[in-house]
């Protein structure tokens, strides 16, 4: 009898509880020594003993999840307080065993780790996003700690996005959802390849099923039809590479779904463009051949002009390394082919867990782990910085993958976010020298300090004793570290201070608009100040100076100036971020509701205008996200706003008067009535209605649609 056999005939009623465990103990034996295996089994009949009785949604025993969990890190060569953790990460959550038992049993390492993965179930939150926030904001600092913790947790999210069929549809796409938007970035923010990619395809067929089942009939066809092409091609390289007495591996690389139909929306190509491109990877001994191999491959097809991407000299943020490069293969097809050698591959699908394949003295590249321990001292300073949501945005911005590479005046390399600005680069380096930054330079010349950073650049940062972060600085800044340090400057400041800045900020900004402090007058600043709820100037000073009031809008609001320079009596029932009661108006292309998420557009002169966030105009705005306001509806709003909704009727004599009396019957004003086409057939009529919310709209929606002459109605959106 084998090891396993052994093991498992030692459980009760064993032959009937395997549950993947057979499979475990085998991986297991490969890397582990046996009394550490043994620990795990003693995990293993705690957990089954726990979970007794406790069933999946797909109806298999409870116990089946973790030990899958445990599973997926056994095949990334984990050590065994991880497995052990894996195999216990939902007894605190989900049975009757506590804390202190599993500290007891398997020591204080595994139980913090079980602790770290462990939601916040038994803590009442104000909001089921507050409670994700927070759970999600302990994760991560746990992980600071451990970094195992986040290992267990995308081990614990794969296997239920591998079962995730068995939930409702609503959650399906909740939970798919939450998936892209965060732990597929976390695993490829710690450089492991085989976890994103998997994550990424299942969050994608839960969350667009229709868009998956096309896209994989799609790919597969392609694949059938490419495999003699990908053979052709791959022993080409093979023999080119034994000519040349260079060892190596050739593999036709698959295209994941997702990557497919990223290509596809983001850069609206057709899916013949993005299928019909030839993927290999060319796996080499040593540095030099990845460099031999880029010239003979570039011998044997022509490159494409600036499609070449060298990552070993220059790696991505999680350490990954490689040579990419396109080229122009035979009948003119492109072929994308990334050259590694063999350390560098296993880093590219394993990045930071590969630390643990191998044993400390004997890793030749600890780049994963310290870029990955560099994120996470970033971590640190975040989780200090307000609320568990702006924690969750802050690390959603950190997480976005689009990087640059720009140097330091002694040739070092800082990676940024796309759209980083010259402060952000100041913080980056050190947040002294972000607080003291008086002025940048690129590449020699001096720049504005809003200055959006590009590839290859030299950025050198002028600073000066004394000095200290400007407010305006957050309209521009773009990384989670540059808002964190300057918020944390200004609430830090002397009131004195924040007072004398606040008044200086808006005076400036009553000047750009031909006035100032002084003209504003008495009465008309005890007016405003009653309406924003404060009580003296020095509050309102104090609020622009430590940045929680936009000066801009503040003096706009003290003028009562709209769109047309002329006095503004509209008041908006929206509460505005730092800008209660200023000047706002709703934007006639999109026509915003109560209910409906908005956003708020700052135009020079013009005010707030307010826009749904599916309004087409955006697209322009999305240019310039300084002018981007964070804007929500207040409760119980007690008036109308303008809505337009478009009628397709059958085309008959007194289908418009129907319509109009079932509207008016719904509680609801018509301004404006126009035809927007008419056939023999149908007519399509536009509406202007009065509507109090969404609801009230929705109910005029229903009414009207269940007309018998009515073809269709739809809400209109630019």
């Amino acid at each position: 009898m084998d090891y396993a056999a052994t093991l498992l005939a030692k459980l009760p009623g064993a032959p009937k509880r395997d549950h993947g465990l057979r499979q475990l103990v085998e991986t297991l034996e490969n890397y582990l020594p046996k009394d550490a295996i043994e620990g795990v089994m003693h995990a293993y009949e705690f957990g089954a003993a726990a979970h007794e009785g406790q069933t999946r949604k797909s109806g298999e025993p409870y116990i089946s999840h973790p030990v899958a969990v445990a599973q997926e890190l056994a095949d990334m060569h984990l050590d065994a307080q991880a497995i052990t953790a894996a195999i216990l990460h939902d007894t605190v959550e989900d049975t009757e065993a506590s804390l202190e038992d599993i500290e007891e049993q398997f020591g204080a390492e595994v139980a913090g780790l079980v602790d770290g993965v462990s939601k916040l179930d038994q803590i009442q939150f104000r909001s089921r996003a507050e409670a994700q926030a927070e759970s999600f904001r302990k994760m991560m600092l746990a992980m600071i700690e451990d970094i195992r913790v986040i290992l267990v947790k995308l081990a614990d999210r794969l296997h239920n996005m591998q079962t995730l069929g068995a939930m409702p549809a609503k959650k399906r796409a909740r939970i798919a959802r939450e998936t892209l938007d965060i732990y597929a970035p976390i695993a490829n923010r710690l450089g492991i390849n085989r976890f994103k990619v998997l994550l990424e395809d299942l969050g994608f067929k839960h969350l667009y099923p229709m868009r998956y089942r096309v896209l994989d009939k799609a790919l597969k066809r392609s694949k059938g039809n490419q495999r003699q092409m990908v053979k052709k091609i791959s022993e080409q390289l093979e023999r080119t590479l034994e000519e040349e007495g260079i060892k190596g591996q050739v593999i036709g690389r698959e295209k994941h779904l997702y990557s497919v139909y990223k290509k596809m929306s983001e850069k609206k190509r057709l899916l013949s463009d993005v299928v019909d491109v030839y993927g290999f990877r060319i796996i080499v001994e040593s540095v030099n051949d990845c460099y031999k191999v880029l010239g003979l491959v570039h011998g044997l097809y022509k490159p494409m002009p600036g499609r070449f991407k060298d990552y070993i000299a220059i790696p991505r943020i999680n350490g990954y390394q490689s040579l990419h490069t396109t080229l122009f293969g035979p009948k003119g097809q492109p072929l994308e082919v990334q050259i590694r050698t063999r350390e560098m591959d296993r880093v590219a699908e394993s990045g930071v867990a590969s630390h643990w394949q191998y044993k400390a003295e004997e890793k030749s590249d600890a780049t994963p782990q310290r870029r990955a321990r560099d994120w996470l001292a970033n971590l640190a300073e975040l989780q200090s910085s307000g609320t568990s949501e702006e924690f969750l945005e802050s690390v959603k911005v950190d997480l976005f993958p689009d990087k640059i590479y720009v140097f330091t005046p002694k040739g070092d390399i800082m990676p940024l976010p796309k759209g980083a600005t010259t402060v952000d680069f100041a913080y980056a380096v050190h947040t002294d020298i972000g607080d003291r930054t008086v002025a940048a330079k690129i590449d020699r010349g001096l720049v504005p300090l809003r200055t959006p950073l590009q590839n290859g650049q030299t950025v050198e940062i002028v600073t000066s004793r004394g000095t200290r972060p400007n407010p305006n600085w957050l309209s521009f800044v773009r990384t989670a570290k540059a808002r964190t340090a300057i918020r944390n400057h200004m609430k830090s400041m002397r009131s004195s201070e924040s007072v004398d800045l606040g008044r200086r900020l808006l005076d400036r900004s009553l000047k750009d608009l031909d006035s100032s402090l002084r003209k504003v007058g008495k009465v008309r600043m005890k007016a405003a100040l009653d309406e924003l709820g404060l009580n003296t100037n020095e509050e309102l000073f104090e609020q622009i100076g430590l940045g929680e009031r936009l000066a801009p809008l503040t003096a706009r609001f003290l003028l009562g100036v709209n769109e047309e320079g002329e006095v503004e009596t509209n008041t908006a029932n929206l509460v505005i971020a730092g800008t209660e009661g200023m000047v706002v108006s709703y934007a006639r292309c999109c026509h915003p509701i109560p209910g409906d998420e908005v956003m708020g557009y700052l135009s020079s002169g013009r005010g707030v205008v307010i826009h749904r966030n599916k309004c087409g105009n955006l697209s322009v705005f999305r240019k310039q996200p300084e002018k981007w306001i964070s804007v929500s509806w207040e409760k119980n709003i007690d008036r109308e706003f303008a809505s337009q909704i478009h009628v397709e009727t059958v085309n008959k004599p007194g289908v418009l008067a129907e319509v109009a009396a079932t509207i008016g019957d719904a509680g609801s004003n018509i301004e404006q009535v126009s035809v927007l086409g008419r056939h023999e057939d149908c007519s399509v009529l536009a509406f202007l209605i009065l509507v109090r919310d969404r609801t009230h709209l929705a109910q005029i929606m229903r009414g009207v649609k269940n007309m018998s002459n009515v073809i269709r109605v739809t809400r209109d959106c630019a």
